[in-house]
């Protein structure tokens, strides 16, 4: 999970909401335009969608080491919406 946060913000560690990234990530999951979203909008959205962030970051590091590890590929779920996570 922390690989894949680390990735993402890369350049922006420690202003995560200016990545282009990231920003393009909310905005075609929220909808609102990348050029507008400030620190504010950022942490707001990670705190109100902190449990489909952990549920998307659960199911990245599956498919990381799923890559990884491809003899392990058949037994990871590939829906981010499996009914184990």
């Amino acid at each position: 999970m922390i690989r894949f946060l680390w990735r993402a913000s890369k350049g922006h560690r420690l202003s995560p909401w200016r990545s282009p990234y990231l920003r393009w990530r909310i905005e075609t999951y929220w909808g609102l335009h990348a050029d507008r979203i400030g620190a504010a909008d950022f942490l707001r959205f990670t705190w109100d969608r902190r449990a489909d962030l952990m549920r998307f970051l659960r199911w990245a590091a599956r498919m990381e080491a799923s890559a990884l590890h491809p003899q392990r590929r058949s037994q990871l779920p590939i829906s981010p919406h499996s009914p184990d996570l």
